[in-house]
């Protein structure tokens, strides 16, 4: 049993006592460096194909194609996408349907109907026929007069603000 815990003992000093440079990063280059290399060879057995018997100017040719491809930036990780706003002079709506969707329009009425409930102040005449809260919201959106923004966002994470005048 003491032997075990003094193999286990020397592995963890081992592993304690190594190198605590990246070694990944080394490996991705080489990686990197093998993989232009082979995809040259690939592309010039391609590009001669069966031919064995090429002019110098073919040769000239595929020799200039290979050094583009080893001269080419080579992108190891993509950069970080920054969603930002999606904007239009015109105010036409970008992303999504021109008109508000049925989801909208319950988010909407249900915000402003609590806000009435609690003792926000109306933007229009309360109709006589309104009992509810929820009725004079479904009125005020019908009259586009509610100061509610909506936020249409892509899934790439760009996005669009838009007021309620701006859907049809």
């Amino acid at each position: 049993m003491s032997e075990s815990k003094t193999n286990t003992d020397k592995t963890y000093k081992d592993i304690d006592s190594e190198d605590q440079s990246n070694p990944s990063e080394k490996i991705k280059v080489e990686t990197v460096d093998t993989s232009v290399d082979d995809a040259i060879a690939l592309f010039r057995k391609v590009r001669e194909g069966k031919n064995k018997d090429l002019t110098e100017k073919e040769i000239a040719k595929i020799d200039k194609e290979c050094e583009i491809i080893r001269n080419r930036e080579i992108i190891t990780r993509d950069k970080q996408y920054e969603p930002a706003e999606i904007t239009d002079n015109d105010g036409k709506i970008v992303t999504g349907p021109p008109t508000l969707t049925r989801f909208e329009k319950a988010r909407i009425m249900g915000a402003r109907a609590l806000q009435l409930s609690l003792g926000a102040p109306v933007f229009i005449e309360i109709p006589k026929n309104a009992t509810t809260s929820l009725e004079i919201a479904m009125e005020e959106l019908k009259q586009r007069v509610i100061p509610i923004i909506i936020k249409r966002t892509l899934p790439n994470g760009a996005y669009q603000n838009l007021s309620i005048d701006q859907f049809e």
